[in-house]
């Protein structure tokens, strides 16, 4: 949200080169039985920020999280993904020179940098692996714009081969996503309220159409349903949710309609939205009201129906990620210091807090 986001600084360390970085070992204690693993996004530049990427396991039973590590020395890594493959993490360096980070899993919560790149941009913020993973995308916040980098055959990333500005007065790219049929990228920016759609070729992007959501409102993240019909955008700006129908032979975006993601009360930010594997139902955080808001997706994904608003267990929950049986949530509270695990039951979508877990500045919970 416009430039009190957070404070951009320039890099402040040497660029992480192709040498293998260790993992400094944490606590080694745990109280619970792992069953399995997460990595965590977090700031390093910023006081009382992690290390790295830090590393979790986490009890499938309890909720329960343990700290397992930090990947040291990767810069601002605010958010993360993994290959399809699991052999391969990516973080973006979330600073005024921003760049992205490969990295190597050579197991389970064990990992080791490849290399970094320069992207071209500044603050990237999101990221995503398209065209059969050969190519890592990042979205600039800070520039407006979407940086484009080749995979190689290792994982590793090679030299930016394309930088695409949006246009307008204050651009602020904030995620960008392939499309469910593999044709096309969608790139969301809050600063022109718009969604982009692109096609990539030969490491170049190339626009097709636009859409524009209410003007102000701030289009932050986007969550496709399961049938690829129907995707929902959260509204940073002016807190609400839109419902987005999708043609996935043109790669058209149409905006339908947008209601409200928290009851009056404080000013509220919509951060992250997701859909539940089902796509029965919707979660969105809601930073200000600090809740989850759930939906209950209706009209074969053409509707949303707010259900609830519970609590997110912590402050300004920033990230919001399901385990891969869908029955554990996990919420990244950036001002609380604290990752909160949530129960859903998938009959209902009902959400009950589970747990709590201490970490420095949690903005991105990926599970391994």
């Amino acid at each position: 949200m416009g430039t009190s986001r957070r404070q951009f600084l320039g890099l402040t360390a040497a660029a992480v080169g192709s040498a293998a970085v260790g993992i400094t070992p944490a606590n080694a204690s745990a109280s619970c039985q792992a069953t399995g693993t997460l990595y965590l996004g977090t700031y390093t530049s910023e006081s009382g920020g992690g290390a790295g990427v830090g590393l979790a396991s986490y009890d499938v039973a309890t909720g329960q999280l343990s700290s397992t590590g930090v990947l040291a020395g990767v810069q601002d890594p605010s958010f993360l993904i993994r290959s399809s493959s699991g052999r391969n993490l990516y973080a973006v360096n979330e600073q005024s020179s921003g760049g992205v980070t490969a990295i190597a899993v050579d197991s389970p919560g064990h990992l080791r940098v490849l290399n970094r790149q320069p992207n071209g941009g500044s603050a990237p913020c999101h990221l995503a692996l398209v065209a059969n993973s050969k190519y890592l995308l990042s979205a600039n916040y800070g520039s407006g714009d979407i940086s484009v980098h080749p995979v190689k055959t290792d994982g590793s990333l090679g030299a930016r081969t394309d930088l695409v500005k949006h246009a307008g007065s204050a651009p602020h790219a904030h995620q960008v996503v392939q499309d469910p049929t593999g044709s096309y990228v969608l790139a969301v920016d809050l600063g022109t309220d718009t969604i982009y759609t692109y096609t990539i070729a030969n490491g170049k992007l190339s626009l097709k159409s636009q859409a524009k959501v209410k003007t102000g409102a701030g289009p932050r993240h986007l969550a496709f349903h399961p049938n690829g019909r129907y995707a929902y955008v959260a509204n940073e700006l002016n807190s609400t949710i839109t419902v987005l129908q999708y043609d996935g032979a043109t790669g058209k975006v149409t905006p339908g309609a947008a209601q409200a993601t928290a009851p009056a009360g404080p000013t509220n930010y919509p951060g992250e939205v997701i859909v539940s594997p089902d796509g029965r139902f919707a979660y969105l955080t809601n930073r200000g009201h600090n809740s989850i808001a759930v939906f209950a997706v209706e009209s074969g994904g053409a509707s949303l129906r707010r259900i609830g608003t519970p609590s997110c267990g912590g402050d300004w929950p920033r990230h919001v990620t399901l385990d891969p049986t869908g029955k554990l949530m996990f919420v990244s509270n950036q001002r609380s210091n604290n990752i909160t695990t949530l129960a859903v039951d998938v009959q209902t979508g009902g959400l009950t807090q589970k747990s709590s877990f201490t970490t420095p500045i949690p903005v991105c919970v990926l599970p391994g």
